[in-house]
């Protein structure tokens, strides 16, 4: 069973994916990781992430890099948002997200176009998603954890310029699939917004 969890950043998707990979069983990849470590490796090289070429010089980055904690940090994100537009960027990492996609047994992957480039034979797919104020509140409180000194008033508006380009993005803009099941967390706590996902798959295993 393949499981596609599309959505934009701070939805909740990633907590999601990971809970229904555990509830079912099934490995788990986190896509954004890989373009937030194409952002990273473009920061280290002191390259420019809006130049395609140079960005795709970033994407052959080492598997090492995908264990550092920056790439969790609200700059790296900003910088896979950016490396993410250029087509050859996507192409390369596609590569990587299919081979994991396709694996014996199945996957639960989470991103931005899974559901809809990735995977579209997925068995499920999920589109998480939430307002901007419930987004940047979440990312606010985890940057405080992190002791990362941006305000909500930053982070909202890094969420909207995310949006605009990941939404508008010529190749692979972020969509819900056409049999997307949408599922909005605004409203929702971290336990009631997994129970949510579980029960959509659970129905669609019972069918």
């Amino acid at each position: 069973m393949i499981i596609a969890v599309d959505g934009p950043t701070a939805s909740g998707k990633g907590t999601i994916a990971k809970a229904l990979a555990a509830h079912f069983g099934l490995p788990h990849l986190d896509t954004g990781l890989l373009y937030r470590a194409v952002g990273r490796q473009v920061f280290l090289d002191c390259r420019d992430p809006d130049d395609a070429s140079e960005a795709l010089a970033a994407a052959d980055f080492p598997d090492s890099l995908l264990s550092d904690p920056a790439l969790r940090s609200e700059d790296a994100g900003g910088l896979a948002s950016r490396v993410s537009v250029h087509p050859g960027v996507r192409q390369t990492l596609y590569e990587r997200q299919r081979a994991f996609a396709t694996q014996d047994g199945g996957a639960v992957l989470d991103g931005r176009d899974i559901g809809t480039v990735i995977a579209p034979e997925a068995d499920v797919k999920l589109f998480v998603t939430a307002s901007v104020d419930a987004r940047a509140g979440r990312r606010f409180r985890e940057m405080q954890e992190r002791g990362e000194p941006h305000t909500l008033k930053e982070i909202a508006d890094d969420l909207r310029r995310r949006d605009e380009r990941d939404r508008n993005r010529a190749e692979a803009p972020l969509v819900p699939a056409e049999d997307a099941y949408i599922l909005d967390t605004s409203a929702l706590d971290r336990d009631a917004a997994i129970a949510a996902a579980i029960e959509i798959v659970e129905s669609y295993v019972a069918r």
